[in-house]
């Protein structure tokens, strides 16, 4: 059966019924300019309709219409031409419409047209409707509903207004063909009848077939679905099955959706598999005037238990006792806005195990830890303000322990920043304070102040000079500083410090022409920044800890830091300059941008980080360039070179091609060591694992292609120091204005656990209106 009739008059029908309703507000004047048009209101009793809102029997009906006769022998009022009538948020139109005042029957013939309270409308060749249109029959029906889906049936029979019985239905969310309207849509339901409950939003087929391009591919004894009209509706989702997991087996996940209130739903879902007892999990949201909160969380009985295995450490690695039983799990998160100024909220991820989260395929497994904070925070002109915890909690216990991993409370940050003052600087005050605690490691507090004055001028001849004035002072109370990760021979709780003043002062000056008719411009931009402050060294010999500067990375985006690294534990002193060369070609959408410096130092601190760059005192010469030669290609490359050896010490490359409706994309990544992990092992003691020490050598790249309907990608990562992949994937789908099909394949070569991560294939197919339904 093809939805033949939605296509003919639905534009025409809907303008028409549009133009007529708004005609309502005029029609006394009708009346006088047009004596064919009749216009009139009465009260009939039974023909009142139900609203929605609290009403009464009195409530007009207004009809309009190019002809009214009376029928006072029979009692009937017939309208014919263009007849509309309309009460509250009901509307109807048709041909020609006879109103029985005795038994209170409208029928209606000829292009019937009602359209409901929801936005909905219905289409008939012939209504038969009393009780204020509620109940009654309708024959030929044609229905649309928002989201484009269209229903079509023989005959309705139409209940107190709630209840629609259908029978010989069709159903699809597919355009239908202009040019062939006998042609069956991409996918139709066909039933043998249905019910449509109005009140309760939903659609119950019966005896169905789900059709492909007119051709049946799935039965279905009952089928029930969501009305296109309803936003929200509690109900159950469409069921998941996986035929096979590692640690699973076979098993389905069968969820359910609850709508609690206008702000908050809850949804459940219960997972049953052949390899381990059964898990439910929850997520519950809530939408507040003053914030939100979204809680995630799970329970099962594990039954499976974890192997030892030895890491890449050769450290034994024992799963534990606790992997196993009752498990579950707990994601939470929460912002809520206390005033216009000030928020807090918190962000909640606990789980009993790492096995737990691999059995289940909680997401999150993979990563090496779940971090979880509280925090209060403030906004002001130019000030920020933040209170925080932080707790850390390891999952790859063959790379971090529980034990290792810091817990913070209290951290506080602050930050202002002042308008000009009266010799055109601007004052900045920054601090940092954290009180923090290990099992097994360091634990300090620290207490820290940082003053930066800015102060920018310029000259006639275009130089732009930045001076600046800066104060970094620290204060720190610690013990344990002979663990991890800052291994001092210290045994005994020190109280330790460092104040760093720090004066630099920055010239850039850009020469700038025009060519090409002023259609490009060309840059020329010598950069030199003189830094002086205080040699204090990098800590060791006043037995600093070391929090937030473990990684040191020398690039071209630090070349004019002051400071280097990552945080303020560690801090560049001693005298150095920095000089750079920038050069930028920009015309009709094409760019050329070129950066390439050096710095020199007095000073070398040779606990540093090996391989940092900044071993002797003229330092790697840093260099970036970026080149966009037409609008389909760009490339972006970044290199750290040695001067005394001509070794490459970092590189990294990124390059973006491709064309109308195909793009391949590509990166590489250098760097012959890394040095966060330095801080991982006692390196002073003995050379660090060569799992820390070997190379990163690693080529990404990529594809995709488009064409009508169609698509398609493929991905991969390969370590080429360790010679194997990371990461394989591809992707391959079609989808139309109401169908789509999406097959994805992944492959992970990472080891979490001692294992090797899985290969998943998920095919989804999506049914507009209807869900997706996905096989894994």
């Amino acid at each position: 059966m093809a939805l033949r009739p939605f296509c003919s008059t639905l534009l025409h029908r809907r303008s028409a019924l549009s133009a007529a309703t708004a005609l309502g507000s005029v029609a006394a004047c009708l009346v006088v300019s047009q004596p064919k048009v009749a216009f009139a209101q009465f009260r009939p009793q039974t023909m009142h309709i139900n609203t929605g809102r609290s009403s009464s029997p009195d409530d007009p009906a207004t009809f309009q219409a190019d002809k009214v006769d009376y029928n006072d022998v029979e009692h009937t009022v017939t309208w014919t031409g263009n007849v509309q009538v309309w009460q509250g948020d009901h509307v109807m139109r048709a041909d020609k419409i006879v109103y029985d005042r005795d038994t209170g029957v409208i029928a209606a013939r000829g292009n019937v047209a009602t359209v409901q309270p929801d936005g909905s409308v219905v289409y008939a060749h012939y209504a038969e409707l009393t009780g204020g249109m509620k109940d009654g029959i309708m024959l030929h029906v044609n229905s649309t509903m928002p989201d484009n889906a269209k229903l079509a049936a023989n005959g309705m029979r139409r209940t107190g207004g709630k209840i629609n019985e259908l029978s010989r239905v069709v159903y699809t969310a597919c355009e239908i063909c202009e040019k062939d309207k006998t042609r069956p849509p991409f996918w139709q339901f066909r039933a043998f009848n249905a019910t449509q409950d109005v009140e309760h939003q939903k659609i119950d087929f019966r005896d169905a077939y789900l059709d492909i391009l007119g051709i049946p591919v799935i039965y279905f004894p009952y089928f029930s679905m969501t009305d296109p009209s309803a936003k929200r509706r509690s109900g159950f989702l469409m069921p998941g099955i996986t035929p096979h997991d590692r640690y699973l087996g076979t098993y389905i996940t069968i969820p359910y959706y609850w709508v609690i209130n206008e702000q908050s739903d809850l949804s459940v879902q219960g997972l049953f598999a052949t390899r381990t007892a059964p898990q439910i999990t929850g997520l519950y949201r809530n939408r507040l005037n003053f914030g939100q909160l979204n809680i995630r969380g799970g329970v099962a009985y594990d039954t499976l238990r974890g192997q030892n295995y030895t890491n890449n450490f050769g450290q034994p690695v024992d799963s534990g006792s606790t992997s196993h039983g009752l498990q579950g799990h707990i994601f939470a998160s929460g912002d809520f806005s206390i005033n216009r100024y000030w928020r807090g909220g918190a962000n909640i991820q606990l789980a009993s195990s790492a096995n737990y989260m691999r059995d289940y395929r909680v997401p999150g497994y993979g990563s090496d830890v779940l971090a979880s904070n509280a925090y209060l925070e403030g906004f002001g002109t130019g000030a920020y303000s933040r209170l925080d915890a932080q707790y850390y909690q390891g999952l790859n216990q063959g790379v971090i322990h529980n034990t290792d991993l810091p817990f913070v409370l209290p951290r506080y940050t602050y930050s202002f920043t002042g308008q000009p003052d009266i010799l055109g600087g601007r004052l900045s005050v920054d601090t940092t304070d954290f009180n923090l605690r290990r099992d097994n490691g360091v634990s300090d507090q620290r207490g820290e102040l940082q003053l930066n004055w800015n102060r920018p001028f310029h000259t006639k001849m275009g130089q732009q000079f930045l001076l600046t004035l800066r104060l970094d002072s620290m204060i720190y109370r610690a013990n344990k500083l002979y663990q991890q990760p800052t291994y001092y021979n210290a045994m005994h709780t020190v109280v330790s410090g460092q104040v760093l003043p720090t004066i630099a002062l920055k010239t850039n000056w850009p020469f700038v022409r025009s060519f090409m008719h002023g259609r490009g411009t060309q840059l020329i931009e010598p950069i030199v920044q003189g830094i002086y402050a205080p040699n204090t060294g990098a800590g060791v010999n006043d037995l600093i800890p070391n929090e937030d500067s473990l990684a040191y990375e020398f690039t071209d985006s630090t070349l004019f830091s002051l400071n280097r690294y990552q945080g303020t534990d560690r801090l560049d002193g001693g005298l150095r300059g920095n000089v750079g060369i920038h050069a930028n070609w920009t015309w009709d959408g094409h760019v050329v941008d070129l950066l390439a410096g050096e710095s020199f130092q007095e000073h070398i601190t040779r606990d540093r980080v090996p391989n940092s760059g900044l071993d002797h005192h003229a330092s790697d010469i840093v260099a970036r360039a970026r080149f966009i030669p037409t609008q389909y290609f760009d490339f972006t490359a970044r290199m750290r070179l040695d001067p005394h050896t001509t070794k490459i010490n970092f590189g990294d490359a990124l390059f973006s091609a491709g064309v109308p409706h195909f793009h391949i994309r590509g990166g590489y990544v250098y760097e012959p060591v890394t040095p966060y992990y330095y801080f991982a092992t006692n390196y002073r003691a003995y050379s660090p694992t060569q799992l820390y020490t070997q190379q990163t050598s690693e080529l990404s790249g990529g594809a995709s292609v488009d064409w009508r309907n169609w698509y398609a990608s493929a991905f991969s990562r390969r370590s080429l120091s360790r010679k194997t992949f990371v990461s394989v994937g591809g992707d391959v789908g079609y989808s139309n204005d109401c169908f789509g099909i999406d097959i994805m394949y992944l492959k992970q070569y990472t080891y979490v656990g001692g294992q090797q991560r899985n290969s998943t294939y998920l095919v989804t197919v999506s049914l507009k209106t209807l869900g997706a339904f996905g096989l894994k």
